[in-house]
C-alpha cells in the first residue's frame, strides 16, 4: 500500500451533473500511489425523489471499490425496507449484501470482470477504475444466483474498501459510513439573535455570517473505543494502531480474512461492514456537502475544505473544477511526508435551495441513528488539526 510513482499522475476523471433539487461535481486521481484503488458512483434519479452519491476508498486491491460503486446503489433499491420508506435500513443492508454478493463462484466471476490483471497471490483479477454514469443499471433485475464452479467454495476477496454514501430525498439527507471516507456538510452560521435557529446552526455575537463544517460520518478507526472492544470480543488484536498489525481502519467492506468467525453477525466480525447511519433535514442554510476518501482528509481537516471550496465557488461556478483544485492543492510535491500522497476522491454536492421548500423558515431538529455507536459526529469540525493546507 506504500508503493509510489517516481512522478505522480495528475490526470482527473472528472464529471458534473444536476437534477432539480441538486447538482454535483466530482474528480478523481491518482496522484504519487502506483495504482487507482478508488471508485465512486453518482446517481442523481436513483428514483424520481432520489439521489445517491458515493466514495469507496479500496485497500489492498481495487475491485472491491469498483465492486461496489457497481452494484451497491442498485441493492439499496432492491431491499424491501425502500420501497416501505425506510432507506436507513435499505441501505445497512445493501452495505451487508456486498460482502454476501463477492462469496462464491458468481462473486469471484463479478470481480474478475471488472479487472484486467491477475494478482497471483490471491488470484484476483484488477484492474483499472469503473465508475457508473447517473442512473446506470438501476432498473436491472439480477437475483444474483448461486452458480456451482469451481470458485464456489471463494470465501471473498482479502482487499477491502471503505464505503461512505449520501443519499438525498426532498429535504431529507441520510450519510451511511463504513471506514475513513467522510461526509462534510457546510451550514451558515448567522448572527446572534435571541438564542434559537434552524438547523442547529451555531451563532456568535458581532460576527457576519460564514459556512461552518459539519461532520456527518466518523472515521472508524481502531483505537476508537467502541471499534477497539468489537476487536478484541472477536478474537482481534491491534498492534501499532492497527487491526491484528495489518488494517488502519475498522470497519469495511470487503476484507475477509477479518471476517471469519463463524459463531458471531456480520456486524460483531473484527472488521464489520456494518455502517453508521446519520440523517438531517436540509433547510435554507444548507449550501453543500463533501464525500471525500481520506487522501482529502489527511490534508484538509473538514472546516478548512469548507472554507475553501467556498472561496472557489465564489469564482468558479464549474463544481468538477472546484474538486480539482482541491485535488491539486492537497497533492504533495514529493513523498517524503507520506500526506498528500494517496489516491484522491471529491464529490461535492450543492442543494437547490427550490428543494428546500419552507423549511429554511422552520426549526428542522437532526435525526440520527447510529448502529454500534452512542454518538454521531454531526457537531461543528472546527477542532481538527491538519497536516498540510
Amino acid at each position: 500500500m506504500g508503493i509510489y510513482l517516481s512522478t505522480p499522475k495528475t490526470e482527473k476523471f472528472s464529471e458534473d451533473g444536476q437534477n432539480g433539487w441538486v447538482r454535483y461535481g466530482l474528480s478523481s486521481m491518482q496522484g504519487w500511489r502506483a495504482t487507482m484503488e478508488d471508485a465512486h458512483a453518482a446517481c442523481t434519479d436513483l428514483d424520481d425523489s432520489t439521489s445517491f452519491f458515493g466514495v469507496y476508498d479500496g485497500h489492498g486491491g481495487k475491485v472491491v471499490a469498483k465492486f461496489c460503486a457497481k452494484y451497491l446503489h442498485q441493492q439499496v433499491l432492491k431491499q424491501e425496507a425502500y420501497s416501505a420508506g425506510d432507506i436507513g435500513t435499505s441501505v445497512q443492508k445493501a452495505f451487508f449484501r456486498m460482502d454476501e454478493m463477492m462469496r462464491g463462484q458468481r462473486g469471484w466471476r463479478e470481480l474478475a470482470v471488472l479487472g484486467d490483471k491477475i494478482n497471483k497471490f490471491t488470484g484476483m483479477i484488477e484492474g483499472l477504475i469503473w465508475s457508473p454514469r447517473s442512473g446506470d443499471g438501476n432498473d436491472q433485475v439480477d437475483e444474483w444466483a448461486f452458480e456451482e464452479g469451481p470458485h464456489s467454495d471463494f470465501s471473498g476477496p482479502t482487499s477491502g474498501c471503505t464505503a461512505c454514501v449520501a443519499i438525498v430525498r426532498n429535504n431529507q439527507l441520510l450519510v451511511a459510513n463504513a471506514g475513513d471516507s467522510r461526509c462534510v456538510i457546510s451550514r451558515k452560521g448567522q448572527v446572534m439573535n435571541n438564542g434559537s435557529g434552524s438547523c442547529h446552526a451555531f451563532f456568535f455575537l458581532n460576527v457576519a455570517p460564514f459556512m461552518q463544517a459539519y461532520n456527518l460520518s466518523r472515521d472508524h478507526k481502531p483505537d476508537l473505543e467502541a471499534e477497539r472492544e468489537r476487536i478484541l470480543k472477536a478474537g482481534g488484536f491491534i498492534h501499532a494502531g492497527r487491526v491484528n498489525g495489518s488494517l488502519n481502519l475498522s470497519r469495511a467492506i470487503g476484507d475477509m480474512e477479518f471476517k471469519q468467525n463463524k459463531f458471531l453477525p456480520a456486524e460483531k466480525q473484527i472488521v464489520t461492514a456494518n455502517p453508521d447511519i446519520n440523517t438531517v433535514e436540509l433547510c435554507g442554510d444548507d449550501d453543500f456537502m463533501v464525500l471525500a476518501c481520506d487522501g482529502i482528509w489527511d490534508c484538509m481537516s473538514s472546516q478548512q475544505l469548507v472554507d475553501f471550496v467556498h472561496e472557489q465557488l465564489n469564482v468558479e461556478s464549474k463544481l468538477s473544477a472546484v474538486c480539482e483544485r482541491v485535488l491539486d492543492r492537497c497533492l504533495a510535491p514529493s513523498t517524503a511526508g507520506g500526506e498528500g500522497c494517496d489516491n484522491m476522491t471529491m464529490i461535492l454536492v450543492q442543494f437547490k435551495k427550490t428543494s428546500q421548500s419552507s423549511s429554511s423558515d422552520a426549526s428542522a431538529e437532526e435525526k440520527s441513528s447510529t448502529s454500534d455507536q452512542t454518538e454521531t459526529e454531526s457537531k461543528p469540525a472546527d477542532t481538527e488539526s491538519s497536516s498540510k493546507v
